[in-house]
């Protein structure tokens, strides 16, 4: 089974970073998800399983990225940690920036998010001003043979300060949980700010 590699021709050289973040640092995160993502479905496929992009279900997979991309940012930022608080928010956190790492709502980091939507339009728990950085990602679950199925690739990569009023209220009714989405302007800012493309598919 084939492996992705991330394409280096398709970063943005321009890209503003904050908090000392590389370009590098995005690469090699990326591509240790590719490598992740590669051992494990040789292995499965190998004893005649599926891969585990289609073991998991879309909602698993986008929280499987987005813990493997903090912890590998993590380990290659100069600057950023994880947030040790379970579920604080943002996920990265400044380096001694807040007691043992650890806090439940700062304002100094990034919060990182992967999903399947082009455009980096994807749901939050709550509309805030923050550092925002959403993976855009794309699973094979079409090609025939199973066997000839392209390996998972990011397509798009984007990272903005977006604020609260960036954000639309998402009303899920009394059995579910409220959600924020960035409205129109938020996601114009958001796209405005990209660090990998790597799609012909437009973004309008």
């Amino acid at each position: 089974m084939t492996r992705a590699t991330v394409d280096p021709t398709k970063f943005n050289s321009a890209a503003v970073l904050p908090y000392d973040l590389r370009l590098d640092d995005f690469r090699i995160a990326m591509q240790d998800v590719y490598d992740f993502f590669g051992d494990v479905n040789n292995l499965l496929t190998g004893k005649g399983l599926p891969r585990l992009d289609e073991m998991l279900r879309k909602q698993a997979m986008s929280g499987v990225i987005s813990d493997m991309l903090t912890a590998s940012l993590a380990k290659h930022s100069r600057t950023l940690v994880e947030n040790a608080f379970h579920n604080g928010h943002p996920d990265l956190v400044v380096r001694g920036r807040y007691s043992n790492d650890s806090v439940a709502s700062g304002s100094d980091g990034i919060e990182i998010k992967s999903t399947l939507k082009r455009g980096g339009a994807v749901d939050t728990h709550g509309a805030r001003d923050q550092w925002m950085c959403v993976f855009v990602y794309e699973v094979d679950r079409e090609t025939q043979p199973t066997s000839a199925r392209k390996p998972t690739r990011f397509r798009e990569v984007y990272l903005a300060a977006v604020e609260t009023s960036d954000f639309r209220s998402n009303q899920r009714g009394r059995l579910g949980t409220d959600t924020a989405t960035l409205n129109r302007d938020g996601v114009k800012k958001l796209r405005q700010h990209w660090i990998y493309l790597d799609t012909d598919r437009s973004l309008d």
